[in-house]
């Protein structure tokens, strides 16, 4: 069986809270644990009524303390908004609470609009030029190089594992040429899957982390008893999508029977453009569409996204999921 792990945007449903939310995502790994998934990743997104993952270090703080085994960690940490010293200390601190479990995924993108710059009073578009030389740096600083003028504490010597996220050539180039792992964001972005991967195992380089070529991609997974009340459940996430497309992301809407027939052709489109990777449907749909994309792709490990109103569905839908790949 291939390795299965899940990533959580941590959705905050209409008539929801934070709060509620956040106990949610706790549940979640909780179920994931027990069904034997490798990792929990919580993805930083900002300024989003829909999504309470915004403090990436401090949601993971409350994962881990609500689980025992199951790898936690960033799926990931948008670099350019923040100081690598910083997350090393808070990825450090994470290790020092939770040894042996903590993954560090990287990002390029800010996670938010032009108006989150300005709120972090910071130039992202200049900032995510750095990104190759932000990561290197923050390596440094949790590897424990000895050459470091000043030393993170907790992060020095840490032993986080640290990923390059991408949904492009350009984190896949970069990946490959510092010997990292590569996670690829097919679930939203599917469009340089192929070459992306590509491109990283002919380029890349063995490390003292990684001696070969490893990648995880990412699926929308929704599992149900049958194909029916799986695509029912699956309309939240397409509204979701409709809403972010069109620039008014909120929170996360009920199902609605026959949503997509409601769309015009090129939100019908983007969405059927999206669907080549995801698996929605009953077991034998979500283990026949997985395997198509295993075989399509060759990941070593594919992450599940994906969310459902009812928080019991989508706990649910890890359980047949898991089940369904056994």
């Amino acid at each position: 069986m291939i390795q299965l792990s899940v990533l959580d945007l941590v959705p905050v449903r209409e008539g929801g809270t934070v709060g509620e939310a956040l106990a949610e995502a706790a549940a979640l790994a909780q179920v994931a644990e027990a069904q034997g998934y490798n990792r929990f990743w919580v993805a930083e997104h900002h300024a989003m009524e829909g999504v309470a993952g915004a403090a990436t270090s401090v949601v993971l703080g409350h994962i881990g303390a609500a689980t025992s085994t199951i790898r936690i960690g960033a799926g990931g940490i948008m670099l350019p908004n923040h100081n690598p010293f910083v997350i090393a200390e808070q990825f450090g601190t994470l290790d020092a609470l939770f040894p042996g479990r903590i993954d560090l995924g990287l990002g390029r993108a800010p996670g938010a609009d032009a108006r989150f710059g300005q709120a972090l009073r910071k130039d992202l578009g200049r900032a995510a030029e750095h990104f190759p030389q932000d990561v290197m740096e923050l390596r440094a600083l949790l590897s424990g190089d000895p050459a470091l003028p000043i030393r993170a504490t907790p992060g020095y010597g840490a032993p986080v594992e640290m990923w390059v996220l991408g949904s492009s050539l350009f984190g896949a180039s970069l990946a490959a040429a510092l010997g990292l792992p590569y996670a690829f964001a097919s679930h939203f972005a599917p469009d340089y899957l192929d070459q992306a991967l590509a491109l990283y195992r002919q380029r890349f380089v063995p490390s003292a982390s990684l001696e070969r070529p490893y990648v995880m991609a990412a699926m929308t997974v929704i599992a149900a008893d049958d194909d029916e009340e799986a695509a029912l459940l699956g309309t939240s996430m397409d509204q979701s999508f409709v809403a972010l497309r069109s620039g008014n992301p909120g929170k996360l809407k009920p199902p609605v029977a026959g949503y997509r027939q409601t769309l015009p052709p090129g939100q019908l489109a983007m969405l059927e453009h999206m669907r080549q990777a995801s698996a929605v449907g009953g077991p034998e749909k979500v283990r026949s569409d997985i395997a198509q994309f295993i075989e399509r792709t060759r990941a070593d490990e594919i992450i599940v996204s994906g969310a459902t109103f009812d928080p019991a569905m989508r706990r649910r839908s890890l359980e047949l999921t898991a089940k369904a790949l056994a």
